[in-house]
């Protein structure tokens, strides 16, 4: 997505920055993985084919994309950047626009933490925080959703018991639960809450290699 092309967040665990061509074979490196796959419904690419969907990615308007970095490894030196990378977060932005005609309806959230090393840190959770907190700031989303495997109980005890989305359905035909945050103003305003005291927003590549 164009608007976060050229910023990067910074939480204090992690540090959440745009997807780039530079990224594009570790990332393939994680994705030739058939458990990540399988987790993550994703279909296994060529590294051109993967150069080509960073690439969209980076143009489509509906999708909102920031590759997670370990703070802690990265330390803000632009040449550890890729050995910091652990996963993404993604918005898939749904169609058509809030009620009040502010902003966007809803948004499908999406997280992968492919490092194993970097599991059970609660850089998940933070990322997730922070990718809400700042679509609910700049584009104003204020319903979010998750659709995950009856078999990954990690993400589930992600969005269920620590970021506290509410269990709303079961698919029985493709075994997925489906969790929503909704345009509840508490449960938002603790997003918000924790956006504006723990991040911060600066320009992406201000430390050259």
């Amino acid at each position: 997505m164009k608007i976060n092309e050229n910023i990067q967040i910074l939480g204090p665990k992690t540090v959440l920055i745009p997807y780039e061509a530079e990224h594009v074979p570790k990332y393939s490196n994680w994705m030739a993985d058939e458990e990540i796959r399988r987790l993550t419904a994703s279909d296994r690419l060529s590294l051109e084919e993967e150069y080509e969907m960073q690439r969209n990615w980076r143009e489509d308007e509906d999708k909102l994309t920031f590759i997670v970095l370990d703070a802690t490894v990265f330390g803000g030196e632009k040449k550890r950047e890729v050995g910091a990378m652990v996963g993404d977060v993604n918005l898939f932005i749904g169609e058509g626009e809030a009620e009040n005609g502010d902003g966007f309806a809803q948004a499908e959230i999406e997280v992968m933490i492919a490092e194993e090393a970097a599991r059970g840190k609660g850089i998940a959770t933070e990322a997730v925080k922070l990718i809400v907190g700042y679509a609910i700031e700049t584009l104003k989303i204020r319903h979010f959703f998750v659709k995950i495997t009856d078999d990954n109980t990690s993400s589930l005890h992600l969005f269920e018991k620590k970021l506290k989305f509410t269990l709303k359905s079961h698919n029985k035909i493709f075994n997925e639960y489906n969790l929503e945050l909704e345009d509840e103003e508490e449960r938002i305003q603790e997003f918000i809450d924790f956006f504006r005291e723990n991040a911060r927003i600066s320009n992406y590549r201000v430390v050259e290699k």
